[in-house]
């Protein structure tokens, strides 16, 4: 059996009394004492979240963004402004998602990659196949950590505990990023609620935690993390989707850039695609609690819930869900759970953003 990996913070987990659990091979903290509490720090304050299980990826040289325009879904083009990022599916031939990402952009020959914790071996492999015949170096970057500090609160406590990086971060835009020597703070995030995503040497990933504690944020662990994302109606990889889902069955057909001139693997398999689903908002209106896998019963056919969890913020049972096309916000639906079907109304996400409800329930 393989030891679970740990991050530089997994001893400062451990003595902040963290439930620790397995999460894609690693030692993870799901939460700290309350769940609900940490949701809602989040929500209304400011918390923080190791998320040193990430893996960023540099991506250099004289093709960096040759390559990048034929591996990514979305268009790396879109991209002048140094520390400028955005969201993409990486595909295979067959429009199937490999991993969904964050490209950051600092120079045509200098890009950032941060992909998921589970597929993070995967994606190496696969990157490395495609990069053959462009002069491109891949770099995985297994010395830094992440910390993503998230909420209304998030970046005056950053500006507290780190002083030194307010003046090249105060006026970031959403989804822009700045490089400070060997770290990097990017205006990102997985939980619908500002803040930044900082990225740094692991061996400053204990003390940095230190301050962060020091100026009022509070932990927060994978539990938190997984109500808040779907809150905001954001895609969980090996849930919302996968290799054998396309971004366009996935409510990610934003993230696709199918105009362009460029040829981009999975981009044939796209354009003859029949798409038959879309992804939707479900709010349970019965007593239970909407988990994945869960079949949704329409008046078009059926269904399957990709994520389900009770939403702290609504305090309702909330899911996204794969259905029919003609399925649309307004109509109610039925969901099984355990031999009962109970009624859900179809709702468009997100939930919850930016600390407030967004479904008039």
């Amino acid at each position: 059996m393989t030891a679970a990996k740990t991050t530089p913070l997994h001893a400062t987990h451990r003595a902040l009394g963290a439930r620790m659990v397995d999460f894609a091979g690693w030692d993870m903290p799901v939460n700290y004492g309350s769940q609900i509490e940490e949701h809602h720090t989040v929500r209304q304050a400011a918390g923080m979240f190791d998320v040193s299980h990430m893996l960023c990826v540099d991506i250099t040289g004289p093709d960096a963004q040759a390559f990048l325009l034929k591996l990514l879904a979305n268009n790396i083009t879109k991209l002048t402004t140094p520390g400028r990022a955005l969201y993409s599916c990486m595909l295979r031939e067959d429009g199937g998602v490999i991993d969904d990402l964050i490209a950051y952009f600092w120079q045509p020959t200098d890009y950032r990659l941060v992909v998921n914790a589970g597929t993070a071996e995967k994606d190496i492999a696969w990157m490395r196949e495609r990069s053959q015949g462009f002069t491109v170096t891949l770099t995985p970057r297994r010395d830094l950590s992440m910390i993503a500090v998230q909420g209304p609160k998030a970046r005056e406590c950053v500006w507290q505990a780190l002083p030194n990086t307010q003046a090249a971060t105060e006026n970031l835009k959403p989804f822009a990023a700045a490089r400070m020597g060997e770290m990097t703070l990017a205006r990102t995030g997985y939980t619908g609620e500002d803040g930044f995503e900082i990225m740094l040497p692991g061996e400053e990933a204990a003390k940095t935690w230190e301050a962060l504690l020091a100026a009022g944020v509070k932990p927060a662990g994978l539990g938190a993390r997984d109500t808040l994302r779907l809150e905001a109606g954001m895609n969980l990889y090996g849930q919302d989707m996968d290799e054998t889902i396309t971004p366009l069955e996935s409510g990610l057909a934003w993230t696709v850039d199918l105009k362009a001139e460029r040829d981009f693997i999975g981009k044939l398999a796209l354009l003859s695609q029949d798409v038959k689903q879309r992804v939707v908002g479900l709010l349970l209106q019965d007593r239970g609690v909407l988990r994945g896998h869960q079949k949704v019963i329409t008046a078009y056919g059926e269904g399957e819930i990709t994520s389900g969890t009770f939403s702290p913020t609504l305090e309702k049972s909330i899911a996204l869900a794969r259905v029919p096309l003609a399925v649309a916000p307004g109509q109610t639906v039925e969901v099984e759970i355990r031999d009962k079907r109970l009624k859900a109304l179809v709702v468009a996400p997100p939930f919850a953003r930016n600390g407030k409800p967004l479904i008039q329930i």
